[in-house]
């Protein structure tokens, strides 16, 4: 099948260019392509959200090219832009363009790209994708890794750090990708800045025995003691089989999963102790695994816990828990089972109730972006059981209530009809609302809407023809995106035109690129 889409494409934009055909498209200028490289790990119109986790080089030749134009500051600020404001979908593509930049052959943009990796590279992971992503480029680039700047930089990583949240980091962390702290320690000859990241360091390479001959009994600072306390923690409990011992010590240390053992993990008193600091995002992913397990009963404390967290504002707040990620898990919860049907459970009805509520209030986690929006779902056919564990309408009413001008319409046979979804519906209004009727983009031209975003929904692969959308007729500068939820079969036409963009599969990222393109971010 095949949509005609009619657009008018925006004009006097900084970041794209006249097509050099003399057509109505825009090409997307190399600073723009980045952007889209940076934010889901392509340059092209096409998001997928199961594309696998490597990142090529032949997807960053924009980047290559600004590289090449001794625009390799510009490349590291705008990398840095993106992961401070967390426009990124996924870190990977921007880890490995600050780890292309640390191997450039100006040294202007390498030292920009070291002095970035603090602020690029906050958690011990990313730093070790960051290793791995150079290691790789150095079978590429016929060139070293392990000089005096790369040395420098990871120094710098650790020593800056405040030493508990490192000590917590690296008993968290431990290694990925084939690396350690052991190894970046060793490999960077860090010399610690003071006394307490040299205590962590010693710990890291030589162990704790080596920690207590060196510490144990001796005049320390409060922060060599507090540090030296902490770690005397995680070696006790990595040891102790004793399960009130270990419930104690999770409590009064706020200690956390990835510090316990595998062991530990089986009891139910424990998991308990960790709920009570369990990050917000992990215990949404982790309902049906403990109500599997009987830690959480309905009307147990560990329940009322739960549902006061999952509610609290000030919970979804710091954490920034988007209302597409409540909407999901309360989805995959209400299902009762897991991945391949194991684990199974009887969703708890108090929880569902707390994660309805949960839903509004993380609305005020969404700034809008102050656009028009149309939303077009096509219902030629089933849409509900495409995207998991959500329906289409509820995706749309994220769109409405965050954004006041937002029109849904729905569309099949010729006939386009608009659809009622206003923001104050009930989760289970929405998800019950069905739709039976019907094209979507001459609708605002016939009715004068001056649309800045168009949203096409299908379940259909994404095939269409790019026409000129008339300026009288709608007077907007238009972007559109085509949403194939169907993972599969998906192709989009004009792919160097800044002002389209098609989404295969749906997830949490498609609302981040939505946002971005709109804001002309990407």
């Amino acid at each position: 099948e095949q949509y005609v889409v009619q657009e008018m494409l925006p004009l006097n934009k900084n970041n794209h260019t006249l097509n050099s055909t003399g057509g109505g498209s825009w090409e997307i200028s190399d600073k723009a392509k980045l952007c889209r490289f940076l934010c889901y790990g392509s340059e092209g119109s096409l998001y997928n959200t199961r594309e696998d986790e490597r990142i090529r080089m032949e997807n960053a030749g924009a980047l290559l090219s600004m590289l090449q134009e001794s625009r390799g500051a510009e490349v590291v600020e705008e990398i840095k832009r993106f992961t401070q404001d967390g426009r990124a979908v996924r870190m990977g593509p921007t880890i490995f363009a600050l780890a292309l930049c640390s191997q450039h052959s100006e040294s202007n943009t390498r030292q920009a790209a070291f002095k970035a990796l603090k602020d690029v590279c906050c958690d011990p992971a990313h730093l070790f994708d960051f290793i791995q992503f150079k290691k790789e480029l150095k079978v590429d680039m016929k060139c070293g890794i392990w000089g005096r700047a790369l040395r420098r930089a990871l120094s710098d990583w650790y020593n800056d750090q405040d030493a508990m949240s490192l000590a917590a980091a690296v008993t968290k962390c431990k290694k990925r990708k084939g690396w350690s702290h052991q190894d970046l320690l060793r490999l960077s000859h860090t010399k610690p800045a003071k006394d307490a990241i040299a205590l962590i360091s010693k710990y890291v390479t030589k162990g704790w025995k080596e920690v207590q001959v060196a510490y144990e009994d001796k005049e320390n600072s409060e922060e060599v003691l507090s540090v030296f306390s902490y770690l005397e923690v995680v070696e006790k409990v990595k040891h102790s089989r004793d399960e009130t011992e270990v419930v104690t010590l999770i409590e009064e240390h706020k200690l956390e999963q990835e510090q316990l053992l595998t062991e530990h993990l089986k009891s139910n008193q424990i998991w308990s102790a960790l709920l009570k600091e369990m990050p917000l995002h992990s215990m949404l992913k982790m309902l049906g695994r403990l109500t599997f397990r009987k830690v959480l009963e309905p009307g147990s404390s560990q329940t009322h816990f739960v549902c006061d967290r999952i509610q609290s504002e000030t919970a979804l707040k710091k954490a920034k828990i988007h209302p597409f990620s409540i909407l999901l898990a309360s989805e995959n919860y209400k299902k009762g089972q897991g991945y391949q049907g194991k684990p199974k459970w009887e969703a708890d009805k108090s929880i569902l109730k707390a994660m309805d509520s949960a839903f509004y209030t993380s609305f005020m986690n969404v700034e809008p972006v102050g656009k028009c929006f149309v939303v077009a779902v096509d219902v030629s056919t089933s849409l509900t059981s495409v995207v998991p564990g959500t329906s289409v309408s509820t995706a749309a009413a994220i769109l409405a209530r965050t954004e006041a001008d937002t029109h849904v319409l729905v569309y099949s046979e010729g006939t386009v009809v608009p659809f009622s979804v206003s923001a104050d519906m009930t989760l289970k209004e929405l998800q019950s609302k069905r739709i039976d009727c019907t094209l979507p983009i001459t609708w605002a031209t016939e009715n004068g809407k001056a649309v800045d975003v168009f949203i096409i929904v299908t379940n259909n692969p994404l095939k269409f023809v790019l026409c000129e959308y008339s300026q009288q007729a709608s007077g907007a500068n238009s972007k559109l995106v085509m949403c194939g939820l169907t993972n599969i079969g998906n192709s989009i036409a004009h792919t160097e035109d800044r002002g389209l963009l098609s989404i295969s599969g749906f997830d949490l990222g498609a609302f981040s690129i939505i946002r971005n393109l709109a804001q002309d971010l990407i």
